[in-house]
């Protein structure tokens, strides 16, 4: 199933036991409805690399006119809240570095428009640290949303105890598990702006992470924030090899590589199930959407994502 379009999991919607009770079309199935049924469905959006892009790229660019803009994400994610119950809302690092609104604000600016616009959490991503250490530190007040990583250890730097492996949350009797992983910055970051950090195997973190997460705190859906970088033509450490190699995870939102996947694409982790993998290019020139449908006993979930294209028209491909 490596590879495989959304499609493929239309199609198991079809011959699932779920299928009576309205899983087919469970992405317009209003929320009225599903307090009828025991059901549950939980909607994350996310974002990665919108590296400072605060304003829509320009109507005469020659790649991306008059796409992008925080004030349209904004109106977008407003919109998703006011239909769905359930929404989480996730970025996956190099929030930082593109425009000059980090040139001139290091980055205060950008966390202020994602704290109003309610970001559940981010990850941290390389160019998050282009002002060094001290620079993200400087600008995390303004950031109401915590930063999540487990495979930086900052316990010699003066970041220690300002971000945090892993968080759950709870929405409408489902459990959900997030936990964050970095890329190594040693040949891609100036050693100055990351000091004494030190860079922990992310396979191994999120192995120990995932493990956690769905054995001891018993939760129904795992997703990783991973700034490790979709695939790679090398054996370097990519969400592919992850979920490839994974247990437990259900959800990889990606970043790093800028890929452009309209879809989630789905591999076989090393139990054989399903791990989706998901990211959504750069510029915050779309944003990510998976549903999840649960049944609320058995726990059991369907799902199925797509990418919505941020424009004056708010396209959805």
């Amino acid at each position: 199933m490596e590879g495989s379009s959304m499609n493929s999991r239309r199609e198991f919607l079809k011959k699932t036991a779920f299928a009576g009770a309205g899983f087919i079309a469970f992405n317009a199935i209003p929320n009225d409805a599903l307090a009828k049924t025991e059901m549950v469905k939980i909607t994350i959006l996310h974002t990665n690399d919108v590296h400072s892009h605060v304003d829509p790229f320009p109507d005469n660019d020659p790649k991306y006119a008059g796409l992008g803009g925080a004030v349209r994400r904004a109106a977008m994610i407003k919109k998703i809240r006011s239909e769905e119950k359930n929404v989480l809302l996730f970025d996956v690092g190099d929030i930082f570095q593109g425009t000059p609104y980090f040139n001139m604000y290091g980055g205060e600016l950008e966390f202020k428009l994602m704290s109003m616009m309610q970001y559940d959490a981010s990850t941290i991503g390389n160019h998050d640290f282009d002002n060094g250490i001290d620079g993200l530190i400087k600008q995390l007040p303004h950031a109401n949303f915590p930063f999540i990583n487990c495979n930086y250890d900052f316990s010699d730097t003066p970041l220690s105890g300002k971000t945090i492996p892993h968080k759950i949350y709870y929405k409408d009797g489902i459990k959900i598990g997030v936990f964050g992983l970095g890329i190594e910055l040693d040949g891609l970051v100036d050693k100055r702006m990351f000091g004494n950090t030190k860079y922990l195997n992310p396979l191994e973190k999120a192995a120990e992470s995932a493990h956690y997460l769905k054995n001891d705190q018993k939760c129904d859906l795992i997703v990783c924030l991973s700034h490790l970088g979709y695939k790679y033509e090398n054996k370097k450490v990519s969400d592919v090899i992850l979920a490839k190699q994974s247990k437990n995870i259900d959800l990889i939102l990606g970043a790093h590589t800028h890929t452009f996947l309209d879809t989630p694409v789905s591999y076989k982790n090393s139990d054989d199930k399903e791990v989706l993998v998901a990211q959504v290019g750069w510029a915050g020139i779309r944003l990510g959407r998976i549903d999840y449908l649960f049944e609320k006993k058995s726990k059991k979930k369907v799902s199925e994502g797509y990418s919505i294209k941020i424009s004056n028209k708010s396209i959805v491909i």
